[in-house]
Formats: C-alpha cells, structure tokens, sequence
C-alpha cells in the first residue's frame, strides 16, 4: 500500500464476510472528498456484490475515488466504474460457484458415507471398554481415562448425562 503511494493504512484483522468490520468504519469516517482508496483487491473491501455496490455509491456520494491493485480498478474513471460493476459480479459468481461446488462435494462425500470433522476420540471399542469399567468400579473416571488415552472430560461427555451419571 505505501508503495501505491498510500498516506494511511488500514488493516482488517476481521473476514471480509462480516459486517462489523471496525477497521473498515474507520476507513469509511476517515476518507475526505477528493481522496482515493487503494485495496489490494476487491475480495478484501466487501462481502458481497451488493456491498461492493453500496460502496461505490457511497464514495461516489463523497466524491472519493476507489482503487483496487489487483484488478487494475480506477473508479474516478468512467471506464473504471463500469470495470469495477462488472468486476464486482464476477467476484460474487465466484464466491457463490464455490459455496455451491463446496457444499455438493460435502454432499457426496456424506452419501458415500464419509462425514467431516475431527474422528471421535472414542470409537465403539474405547466406549465399550470404558462403560464396562466404570460400571465395575474400581477404577476413577481419571485413571479410565489414561487407560483408554482420553481426558476425563471426553469420558464424561460420551457418557449421556455427565458426572451425575457416573456417580
């Protein structure tokens, strides 16, 4: 950005998909007619078309002009407001091609029985093991737990009802 000859840096911590963005706000209360804001690209400005949109107006609004590095964006042009509109539904197509592909994959994945996530800590056997010692006795939950290499906190969760139930 200082090398695009940026006077003020803002940098978001939070994911361009939500709203709150604090960094963006006070990008938004700083900006003055006449100057121009530089992104790095138009994925990092907005979450979606519609904001890229309502944006655009607003700067157009305040006389602020919109620079994105990446896609060679000039919006105080008129060729550079259009470039920026049809860019901007193109970002949007993508962002709504993957979720769809994303979700299909997810989708065939679980009809082939495969499911996301972190494996169980405690598969059938473990659990077996587990509630035949504890219906035994003589061993605590913690010692259960070494035994089978779990926290006690995973024996408490897999056995329905926590603590009370294994009182």
């Amino acid at each position: 950005m200082k090398a695009a000859g940026c006077e003020k840096v803002f940098v978001e911590t939070v994911s361009g998909t939500k709203a709150e963005r604090p960094e963006l706000r006070k990008l938004l209360d700083h900006a003055r007619a006449g100057d121009v804001v530089v992104v790095y690209s138009l994925s990092r400005l907005a979450r979606s078309v519609r904001h890229l949109i309502d944006l655009s107006e607003e700067f157009q609004r305040r006389d602020i002009g919109l620079m994105s590095i990446t896609e060679a964006i000039d919006t105080t042009t008129p060729a550079g407001r259009f470039l920026y509109v049809t860019m901007s539904a193109l970002s949007q197509l993508e962002v709504d091609l993957l979720r769809q592909r994303t979700a299909a994959g997810l989708l065939a994945a679980r009809q082939r029985g495969r499911v996301g996530g972190r494996p169980k800590a405690l598969d059938p056997v473990k659990l077996t093991v587990v509630k035949t010692l504890l219906s035994e006795g003589t061993l605590t939950v913690a010692e259960i737990a070494e035994h089978v290499g779990v926290a006690p906190s995973t024996i408490y969760r897999a056995v329905k009802g926590g603590r009370s139930a294994l009182a």
